[in-house]
């Protein structure tokens, strides 16, 4: 072993400390819990999708199906967590915003009951922009894929 078996495995962080670290709140707040997380690195966002979510109230009445650009936005706020955790104390709360979405593709429909995994990882940080990877999985099948880069503001 090198050592770096706590390294290797992440950390987790709860909904609690989530709503610590980004703004986000109810009913725009998309991840419930991050797991494997490498500060600065990646991380595995939860989404747990319920019948209750608001936007199944018309997407769609009848045949509800989580909006391809809320599974990407749950992407985004895996992600802004992951740069918090490696900025520290002094990054939380602060926005983060989107400066490109690249690559998105939409593989199936998320509908409620489906928990999502979103495999989040930094392909490259210059500054206050970093760019991030993301794989959304249902039961291990990639759902829906993107690139992204955000911007960390200072206020």
């Amino acid at each position: 072993m090198d050592g770096q078996g706590a390294a290797d495995t992440g950390q987790t962080i709860d909904i609690h400390r989530i709503t610590q670290m980004i703004p986000h709140r109810y009913p725009f707040l998309l991840v419930d819990k991050l797991i494997d997380v490498v500060p600065g690195e990646r991380a595995i966002g939860i989404k747990n999708v319920t019948a209750n979510e608001p936007f199944f109230q018309g997407h769609f009445p009848g045949r509800p199906v989580m909006p391809g650009v809320l599974i990407v936005e749950a992407m985004a706020q895996t992600a802004a967590v992951i740069v918090v955790a490696a900025l520290g104390g002094s990054a939380e709360g602060k926005l983060v915003y989107f400066m490109t979405i690249d690559n998105a593709r939409f593989r199936r429909p998320v509908e409620p009951g489906d928990q999502l995994r979103l495999h989040c990882t930094k392909e490259r940080q210059r500054g206050n922009v970093w760019k991030f990877s993301g794989e959304a999985r249902v039961d291990d099948v990639v759902v829906a894929e993107a690139t992204y880069t955000a911007m960390i503001m200072d206020s």
